[in-house]
């Protein structure tokens, strides 16, 4: 799925004890314990690769330290997972899900591991226009899909918090700032306070992704290396799905989605790319939404609000992160340009809002 390494010491787990745990679950694992790699990308929940001689597998698990009380639900993952899958099928099997900390010091849950391409800034440059239209029109369909997910029959119907949600996330995502805010960034009142002003109401509830980026996307290599249509293996990442607005879904994933043409008129915001969109052929942002609407019927939305909204949540996640960073209760390097990050977007967001 992508590139892993050597578990670093502050995330590592007694693999033994998890190995005998999962051979009660798995009877027929062989009889060696896993190889175990950390996948270095992501930067929330800690994601491992368990390679037994016969199969592979990966193991999710929360980051250590201080976490926002709702954030790294592993139960909600497992239950958004398994019960889209008869409907949206582009989801990895999980095969079991533990609630015992004691076994490798947090809640976890083990999957398959999907074979396929997870498309970067680094693998996807040879790639013609032709395809990398296709790439964005299946990037699209493959959320309107999840989008139309018939919440009642996916037995899902109890999970949100009914009406209210632009509401709630703003509220929320305005709290956990105040909360994970460092003396190092701005202090953002000023959009929040724009947000909570121009907050439109709720369009639809929907099963919504909370991350839906590229290289969350596992892609058959096969349809790309033959220039066909792309193949959708599976879609990763579910720790933030729920039942919500899917125009918010959109306005967060617009966040990360950089523009080619953004390189020249915001070069600060096009150094946070981790996707290969501004390729030749990419939709632009705008393409992204008229796709949307078209496919989900939706007609003369004024996105403004949603991608102010899309700017500041990642500001958030990313300030969270920091915080962590800097008071030493991670080491990892890749968080270190995370302060500058969340300066960018937040000035982003006050002037996408004029």
């Amino acid at each position: 799925m992508t590139a892993e390494s050597a578990v670093r010491d502050e995330d590592g787990f007694d693999v033994a004890r998890m190995d005998a745990w999962l051979r009660d679950q798995i009877p027929d694992l062989p009889g060696s314990p896993p190889l175990v790699q950390q996948f270095t990308r992501g930067a929330s929940n800690l994601t491992y690769r368990l390679s037994y001689p016969d199969r592979e597998l990966v193991l999710r698990r929360p980051p250590t330290g201080t976490k926002a009380a709702s954030a790294h639900d592993m139960g909600r993952e497992v239950h958004v997972i398994t019960h889209v899958r008869d409907q949206f099928p582009y989801v990895p099997d999980v095969r079991a899900y533990c609630t015992d900390e004691s076994i490798i010091g947090s809640i976890f849950y083990v999957m398959e591991y999907l074979e396929g391409t997870i498309l970067r800034p680094d693998n996807a440059p040879d790639f013609t226009p032709e395809m990398c239209e296709k790439v964005g029109r299946v990037y699209v369909d493959r959320w309107a899909d999840l989008h139309s997910i018939d919440v009642d029959d996916a037995g899902l119907s109890d999970w949100g918090k009914g009406p209210g949600y632009v509401e709630r996330q703003i509220r929320g995502w305005s709290d956990r700032y105040r909360r994970a805010r460092t003396d190092d960034v701005p202090d953002g009142e000023s959009v929040m306070a724009w947000l909570d002003d121009n907050r439109p109401s709720d369009v639809a509830a929907c099963v919504i992704h909370g991350d839906w980026r590229l290289d969350n996307m596992v892609m058959d290599s096969a349809s790309l290396l033959a220039g066909r249509d792309p193949v959708v293996v599976g879609v990763l990442d579910w720790e933030m799905a729920t039942i919500g607005d899917p125009l918010m879904d959109v306005g967060a994933a617009l966040a990360y989605w950089i523009d080619a043409k953004d390189a020249d008129v915001d070069p600060a915001f096009a150094m946070l790319k981790r996707q290969p969109s501004d390729l030749p052929g990419m939709p632009s942002r705008q393409d992204i939404m008229r796709r949307y609407e078209q496919r989900m019927g939706f007609t003369d939305v004024d996105w403004t609000f949603y991608e102010v909204y899309g700017l500041f949540r990642l500001a958030v996640i990313l300030q969270q992160i920091w915080a962590r960073y800097v008071s030493g209760e991670t080491s990892n390097p890749a968080f270190a340009p995370f302060g500058q990050a969340v300066r960018v977007l937040v000035d982003r967001a006050a002037r996408t809002r004029q």
